[in-house]
C-alpha cells in the first residue's frame, strides 16, 4: 500500500511575543527538522490596515481589536514552507490555540500560556494559506 504525498505551501509566523521572547530560531528550526523547505522568510511590522486584512475572518468577533492591536505591537517573522501534508502537519506542530491546553512537544504546548499570546499562527486550510501568502509575500519572493 502506497501512500500518497501531498507537496503543500503553508504560511506560519511567529507573533510579536514570540519574537519578543527570542524563539524565532527554535521555531524555524522545529520546521527545517521535520523536513519542511522553507520558500520565503522575511521579518516585517504589519500596519493595522494589514492586520485588518490578514484578520478579516475574525471581523466582528469581540476579540477582532485586541488580536489587531496584538499582532500590530512588534515585528512578526512570516515564512512559507513547503513539504508533504503541510497545511495539517504544521497545525499539528504548533498545536491547540489556547496555550495552557496544547499538549507537551508542539510549539504552543511548550512556549505559550495564553489564547492571546499563543506564539506562532499557520493557516489553517488551502485556501487561507493561498490568501495569507499572497498578503505578505510576492511571487517573486519565493523560492
Amino acid at each position: 500500500m502506497s501512500v500518497e504525498m501531498v507537496v503543500e505551501r503553508t504560511l506560519v509566523m511567529v507573533k510579536p511575543d514570540g519574537v519578543r521572547r527570542g524563539l524565532v530560531g527554535e521555531i524555524i528550526s522545529r520546521f527545517e527538522k521535520k523536513g519542511f523547505r522553507i520558500v520565503g522568510l522575511k521579518m516585517l511590522r504589519m500596519s493595522r490596515e494589514l492586520a485588518e486584512k490578514f484578520y478579516s475572518v475574525h471581523r466582528g468577533k469581540p476579540f477582532f481589536n485586541s488580536l489587531i492591536d496584538f499582532i500590530t505591537s512588534g515585528p512578526v517573522v512570516a515564512m512559507v514552507i513547503e513539504g508533504d501534508s503541510a497545511i495539517s502537519v504544521a497545525r499539528l506542530m504548533i498545536g491547540s490555540t489556547d496555550g495552557r491546553e496544547a499538549l507537551p512537544g508542539t510549539i504552543r504546548g511548550d512556549y505559550a500560556l495564553s489564547k492571546s499570546e499563543n506564539v506562532v499562527h499557520a493557516s489553517d486550510s488551502p485556501e487561507s494559506a493561498a490568501y495569507e501568502i499572497g498578503l505578505l509575500f510576492s511571487e517573486d519572493e519565493l523560492a
